[in-house]
């Protein structure tokens, strides 16, 4: 099940994408795709419509963000073995953890701003993994239980920012913008293997990114279990697993950064595409 937020910003109603790639409107049966939406009890009642029954939604509406009213957005660092090697940094012995500003949120499609004095902004294909139930120290044997299902997340970084201007890595990662998440939340039961999900990007039609989840160092079930140790995990939640190789910092012999005026897209295998043109900020 394909479920998606349209409209404008701000705005945006429930959906559904039904198997001949028509949007349902959702709006009868759910405020929003978030909260306790995403329970397993209320996925189950969703998997049950007849989408041939719900109203289809006309012409070509914006997709917004896939999770509404998002709690937590988690972010997992240097988590893919190749992608650390490219960065000149050793594999972390424990999950390197940030959060992203609620403010990057943007829908998949939507413009990216390159903020004012930049000069490193970067992108990042990535797994995100959205949580359906409260998980508190839970094991990694049940973190899927937690899990309500996946989605494409594009962690857009300034790298100066993030590296070099004397904090943490949070100073890079939350601009407006920074954070396209979507089209869809993909539920879990679509997905038969998220340790093998191939994933790229391209920025004006150069492919930079190719990668695989199945480089990821800790896996999503993992993730869930660690982070669920130091803080509740809430319906709505969203956790980027972190990215594959081919970041424009770690381009050689010289890195590669984004200008305005440029268009990135970027995609996972089962879970949709995005597209963004970047902006001055």
């Amino acid at each position: 099940m394909k479920l998606l937020r349209y409209g404008p910003k701000g705005k945006e109603k429930p959906g559904l994408l039904d198997a001949e790639g028509k949007i349902r409107d959702l709006s009868k049966v759910v405020d929003d795709i978030a909260g306790k939406a995403l329970s397993p009890a209320s996925l189950k009642k969703l998997a049950k419509l007849d989408p041939k029954k719900l109203p289809a939604v006309r012409g070509n509406p914006r997709i917004g963000p896939c999770v509404g009213s998002i709690g937590k957005f988690l972010c997992i660092g240097l988590n893919y073995a190749d992608h650390a090697a490219e960065s000149g940094l050793a594999v972390p012995p424990e999950p390197v953890l940030f959060i992203k500003a609620n403010n990057a949120v943007c829908g998949p499609n939507d413009n990216v701003e390159i903020p004012r004095k930049s000069k490193k902004t970067d992108w990042e294909v990535e797994l995100g993994v959205v949580i359906g139930s409260e998980a508190k120290y839970v094991s990694e044997k049940e973190a899927m239980n937690y899990v309500a299902g996946f989605c494409v997340i594009n962690d857009v970084s300034e790298r100066e920012f993030q590296i070099e201007r004397a904090g943490t890595w949070d100073k890079g990662k939350g601009h407006d913008t920074f954070g396209p998440i979507g089209p869809w939340l993909v539920t879990k039961d679509e997905i038969k293997d998220f340790n093998n999900l191939d994933m790229w990007l391209e920025v004006n039609g150069k492919r930079y990114q190719n990668g695989s989840t199945r480089t990821m160092v800790y896996k999503v079930p993992f993730l869930v279990s660690y982070l669920s140790q130091f803080m509740s995990l809430q319906p709505g939640d969203v956790i980027s697993t972190g990215t594959p190789p081919g970041v424009g910092m770690g381009q050689k012999p010289n890195p590669i950064y984004l200008k305005a005026g440029q268009t990135m897209r970027l995609g996972i295998a089962g879970l949709g595409e995005q597209q963004q043109k970047t902006v001055a900020a």
